[in-house]
């Protein structure tokens, strides 16, 4: 099977032109099954139900989200309602949404899961995502064939320790785990030692001038002179960015794991 892992959309227009990226995308990999981070979607800050119709209406079968997900008060009865949309399931539990979900994909079941990293991330309502994902891998065992995971976190070294983690108990079956939340795309595309694909970063989808997405002057204001400021999608032409996994399904293990640009 082919799993598609689509880096952060930023911005409406990234949505709006995310349907041709991943038309794309499809005619020159074929994915099985796509995962999109929609965390961005709103302005640079978080996702509305709208947004999320037109990502899906694009091609995406599951939305992952990061620490933006409850920026977005509209969001939170569609969390509750599709459980296709992720929050980080290392929130507390009374929050809207689930951190994952288990999605037929020609009679393989593929376990997608959504947790956040807590190293840099200023949240102390964060459980361990180490800990929460083996919870639920271990909860759900006879009931997913294998597991891929988007860790939304800050810290390199997080993200990698998480995946060898996850790789070093291979009963889990967890075949991919792909960082997101930084918006630079990482080299480190690799297969680990238990099979597990894996990269640091996908990237981001969205407008090439500016500073991730958002516009430069703004970004440079926040960094250089500290002064606050609304962000504000930057203009320029559009990219997708993200990684294709091949994984084996009666192994649970990656085969190969390449970089993708549109």
């Amino acid at each position: 099977m082919r799993i598609l892992a689509i880096g952060d959309i930023v911005g409406e227009r990234a949505v709006r032109e995310l349907g041709a990226l991943l038309a794309a995308a499809a005619k020159k990999y074929a994915p099985d099954l796509t995962v999109v981070n929609g965390e961005n979607a709103a302005g640079g800050r978080g996702l509305t139900p709208a947004l999320a119709a037109d990502i899906f209406a694009a091609g995406a079968d599951v939305i992952t989200t990061g620490n933006h997900i409850f920026d977005k008060s509209a969001i939170f009865d569609r969390l509750d309602a599709d459980p296709r949309i992720l929050r980080p399931a290392n929130y507390p539990a009374e929050r809207p949404g689930v951190g994952y979900c288990i999605v037929p994909v020609g009679g393989v079941r593929v376990l997608v899961g959504n947790v956040s990293g807590t190293v840099y991330i200023n949240d102390d309502s964060l459980a361990s995502p180490f800990l929460t994902a083996e919870s639920i891998l271990r909860r759900n065992a006879s009931d997913y064939d294998f597991a891929v995971f988007d860790l939304h976190a800050e810290a390199t070294g997080e993200k990698l320790a998480f995946a060898r983690y996850l790789d070093s108990i291979r009963e889990l079956r967890v075949a991919a785990v792909w960082g997101t939340h930084t918006h630079i795309p990482t080299s480190d595309v690799r297969i680990l030692p238990g099979g597990t694909g894996y990269v640091t970063d996908l990237g981001m989808t969205g407008p090439q001038n500016g500073i991730l997405g958002i516009r430069s002057d703004i970004i440079i204001n926040f960094t250089k002179d500290h002064l606050p400021g609304k962000f504000e999608v930057a203009d320029g032409q559009t990219a997708l960015e993200g990684v294709v996994f091949d994984v084996d399904p009666e192994t649970a293990k990656s085969s190969l794991v390449r970089r993708v640009k549109l």
